[in-house]
């Protein structure tokens, strides 16, 4: 019997083909190949694959502006407008209490007292409410502190308004010391958001010291027209309330928030950490500028040309954080106490040589370049020398010590003005500025170079 013809196998059956599918031949075979590689993102790329090429779309629109790809941060901006609205009081409640206590009163001696009666229980209190912001969170912390200090400026307004005996000013200043640091729970979250980040964070501490200075040269102006424009007690109602608003916004932003850090036995305070001591010193010394430089300027041509200090102070900030930040931070702070120390001598030279106020007005200004990026690097090295769950209190620390330079400052300016006129005085903050470079020399001498 004739055998059976040899049965070809059977093709196998087409997958279903799609409008992006494409036929090819490879080995003798048909196969269906996408019309799309992986690399270009397609539907049978994979979801890694997917991933990357997503990520440099957006890299290639992000923004090539550094600040504006700083508040591309998701969530940056609703907890940035929360604390600049919390911070503007901090430049208003000052002097609106100065005004309405003097006005009231007819003592600006009671007013100064009381003042810095407020100035120095913040610098014992707030430490302390840092380390508990570390340990608790920001949220949980800042809105009850700061209830307390808006109930302290409610209770100065009742007793300036009543005429209450002079010890109940200063009961109830004292109670806005619970204030809590914005700006450093500010940086804190950037320290969060961008840590391993280098460029971002040294944009991020431009930015926030350039909010520093446009706050307190806004604030006082602020003050000084609401209680004269209204009444008296405007200042500090309206800074009360926008202290209140602007922290229940900065707080309502959780996704941001750095998570708490429960202390342990073995953590030990920032103070201890190594180089924080020299810091604060050069901090301290800084704040003598700052104090000094405000009473003999307020002294010497009034307190109007001081927002020119501020605005030279908030543009160098800004262009500052536009620059690449410094490999060796410790040199970075030498070189801009160095300029700040040689541009702190125009404005003497300026008020020995001339009595023309433009020429001050713009010595002043050049005088105020130098001081953001000092505080800008120095708060750099603030944070390297504190440990990640303890920020708040670290640059709480720095900030109170520079409160304290600046009520030493401000009374040896006054001193100076009163016994040397307002020429001279002029020379105390070159002093504190070359003092705080002395202090820094000492502090890079002792460790190693980075």
């Amino acid at each position: 019997m004739p055998n059976p013809p040899a049965t070809r196998p059977r093709p196998a059956a087409l997958p279903a083909l799609s409008p992006t599918t494409l036929l090819a031949v490879t080995g003798g075979q048909l196969v269906a190949a996408p019309r799309t590689s992986p690399e270009s993102g397609g539907p049978a790329a994979p979801k890694d694959v997917r991933r990357r090429a997503a990520g440099q779309r957006a890299a290639r629109r992000a923004p090539t502006n550094p600040y504006l790809r700083l508040l591309a941060t998701p969530g940056a901006r609703a907890f940035t407008a929360g604390n600049l609205i919390a911070r503007l009081p901090m430049g208003m409640l000052g002097v609106s209490a100065i005004i309405m206590i003097a006005g009231s009163r007819d003592s600006y001696a009671l007013a100064g007292a009381v003042t810095a009666t407020g100035l120095a229980a913040t610098a014992v209190v707030a430490p302390f409410t840092a380390r508990l912001v570390d340990r608790f969170g920001q949220a949980r912390i800042a809105v009850p502190a700061t209830a307390l200090a808006v109930l302290g400026s409610l209770a100065l307004v009742l007793c300036v308004h009543y005429d209450a005996p002079a010890w109940t000013l200063f009961a109830a200043y004292a109670a806005t010391a619970t204030t809590p640091n914005t700006g450093g729970m500010s940086r804190a979250r950037w320290a969060h958001l961008h840590r391993g980040d280098p460029a971002a964070l040294h944009t991020a501490n431009s930015f926030e010291q350039a909010a520093d200075e446009l706050c307190f040269m806004l604030g006082p102006v602020v003050a000084a027209t609401l209680c004269g424009a209204l009444f008296p007690e405007a200042g500090t109602l309206v800074g009360a309330f926008l202290l209140m608003t602007g922290v229940l916004v900065f707080a309502a932003q959780r996704t941001t928030e750095p998570p708490p850090t429960p202390r342990n036995r073995t953590a030990v305070s920032p103070l201890r950490s190594p180089g924080m001591p020299a810091l604060l010193a050069v901090f301290l010394a800084t704040g003598a500028v700052f104090g000094a430089l405000e009473v003999v300027s307020i002294a010497h041509a009034g307190g109007a040309i001081l927002a020119l200090q501020a605005a030279g102070s908030c543009a160098a900030g800004l262009l500052y954080g536009s620059l690449r930040p410094a490999r060796n931070v410790h040199r970075r702070l030498l070189l801009c106490l160095t300029a700040m120390t040689a541009l702190m001598s125009l404005p003497l030279l300026a008020a020995s040589s001339t009595a023309s106020l433009p020429v001050l007005a713009l010595c002043l200004l050049l005088a105020g370049a130098a001081t953001a990026p000092t505080m800008v690097t120095g708060m750099t090295l603030v944070q390297r020398a504190t440990q990640p769950g303890q920020l708040n209190e670290g640059m709480t620390l720095s900030v109170t010590a520079l409160l304290g330079g600046v009520a030493a400052g401000a009374a040896g300016g006054g001193w100076l003005v009163e016994h040397t006129g307002t020429v001279f005085g002029y020379a105390a903050p070159m002093s504190a500025a070359a003092l705080a470079l002395a202090v820094a020399a000492a502090g890079a001498f002792r460790r190693r170079p980075e």
